[in-house]
Formats: C-alpha cells, structure tokens, sequence
C-alpha cells in the first residue's frame, strides 16, 4: 500500500514540518500545495523533506470559495503525473496532525485496501438546513472586487433559486471537508470536477468543499466501497464555521480517541499539545 498525502497550508511552516517528519514512512509520500498568496520562501525548505514536494500551478485559495477544491484539483494533476502508482489520497491540512502511530495508520489503510472514507449526512438535517442554501442562493467567494456581498444579496433576492442542472442526492457535512480515498476514485473525482457541466454552477456556490467532493462519489459506482467516517477528530460541537483549536484541555479525549488525525492546531495559541501527543500518544507504544 502507498499513499499520497495531499497538505493544503497557507502558514506555519514548521507545523508542517513536524506532520511531516512525524509520519514520515517509506510509503507514504507528501504533496504541498501552498496558497499562492503566501510568499514561498519561508517554506522551500520543506521539499528537502524525504518524499516531499510542491504541487504545481498553485492556486490563490479563498476560504470557502470553489478555489479550495481548484486547490485540491492542482495536487490530483501533481500526483497523477509523478509517476508513482498510488492506492490512497489522503488530504490533510496544514493544521492537521496524526493522534497514532505512523505504523498503526499504515496498517489501517492497508487492510482497507479499495475503500474510501469520507464523513457525510443527506437532508433533511439540522446541517443541511442551514447549508442548503449555500447552494440556492447566489456566492461570488473567489471574485475581488468592491461591492460583491452587495451584489449577491440582490442576486439572491431577485433572481430564482438557484439549481444545477443534474439533480443528485445531496452529501456533506461539517466534517465532510477532508478524506481518504482510494487512487481509482480520486482519479474519478479530478475527472468528473474537471467536466462537469455544473462546474459554473458550483463555483458559485458557499463552501463546496463541505458537500461537493462527497456528492460526486456518493453519487458514482464506487458508493459501496466508501465507508461512512473520515477518522479526523474535530470539535464542531460551538457551531462555529471554524473548528474548535485543541489544546491542552482536549490531551485526554485525543488519548480515548478512535481516529487517525485530528485538528485544528495553532502554535500560537497552545504550543505544548503537539509534545505531550507525541510523549503519551504516538511513541506510547509501536507497531511494526
């Protein structure tokens, strides 16, 4: 089994840095894409890490815009055109970090050999009430230019609901932006992103990396190979469109924890969790 680790960051350089070198394995591999907003110098560095690299054609990412998933696209091209086969995508951020051992995640993946992982709901449900209409009404996230919330409140307000040409059952969720797939669906996703007749549609709409991604394959022949949970651990429990910076408040239940990673971390605001993961955590015990 080889995986593919997409990171998506825009900051903190050294935090990634520690992700990286914390699961470095032999087959695991890591494909940075940074915001081509954020200056690249303070981060050369880190494609001198064992199988480390830049993704190409770097996009400025806005967050919640449609941006996030050309983003995502960009590291698809990188990697489907390195010349190495692949089993899994594996998309992390910048702020993520593993709560087990580096062995423990390899061995999971690999007994899951042909299954995706991805986090979903389907209306009606609380989620979905409120994020419907992030897509029937009218979003200009990616534009820059003055008066554009003004713009799309009068959109909204006069113009139909809108709709996308194909109807589908509808996936997502407040944990549905990060996942594991397998390479074969990964290679469908960067497709069907790429031709869909929707993809105006979607541009335009508020945070589509929350239901998009787990839409186009909830919707394909590779449903009954996704199992329903992306093992990242997130506290969304405040509601906040943000989740919630673990510190060292949250040390006992990443310890109880069942998932693979976690996030969201921030140096700045609690600088000792990443040491006591690593102390009680992640060299608590190996696996070979």
């Amino acid at each position: 089994m080889r995986m593919a680790n997409i990171i998506v960051l825009h900051q903190y350089p050294g935090l990634a840095e520690r992700m990286i070198k914390t699961l470095h394995h032999p087959k695991f591999d890591f494909y940075l894409h940074l915001d081509k907003k954020v200056d690249i110098t303070p981060f050369e560095y880190l494609a001198k890490l064992p199988n480390t690299r830049f993704v190409t054609g770097r996009k400025r990412v806005t967050w919640a815009g449609f941006s996030q998933l050309e983003a995502i696209e960009a590291a698809l091209s990188t990697i489907f055109s390195s010349g190495r086969s692949y089993d899994y995508i594996n998309l992390l951020s910048g702020q993520d970090y593993p709560i087990k051992p580096t062995g423990d995640i390899y061995a999971f993946f690999e007994e899951h050999t042909g299954y995706s992982f991805l986090a979903s709901e389907t209306p009606p449900s609380p989620w979905w009430d409120e994020a419907i209409q992030r897509i029937t009404r009218y979003h200009l996230i990616d534009y820059r230019f003055r008066g554009k919330h003004r713009l799309e409140k009068l959109l909204s307000a006069f113009l139909p609901e809108r709709k996308p040409s194909v109807p589908l059952q509808l996936y997502g969720g407040p944990l549905a932006a990060y996942w594991t797939i397998s390479a074969e669906a990964a290679v469908y996703l960067h497709k069907a992103l790429a031709e869909s007749s929707d993809r105006f549609f979607f541009k335009h709409t508020w945070a589509p990396d929350e239901f998009l991604v787990n839409t186009i394959l909830m919707n394909s022949h590779f449903r009954d190979h996704i199992i329903n949970d992306n093992y990242r651990y997130l506290d969304r429990l405040t509601g906040d469109a943000h989740p919630k910076i673990l510190t060292m408040a949250d040390l006992s239940k990443l310890g109880s924890s069942s998932r693979l990673f976690a996030r969201k971390f921030d140096p700045t605001v609690d600088s000792r969790i990443l040491d006591r993961i690593d102390e009680m955590i992640l060299y608590r015990k190996t696996r070979v």
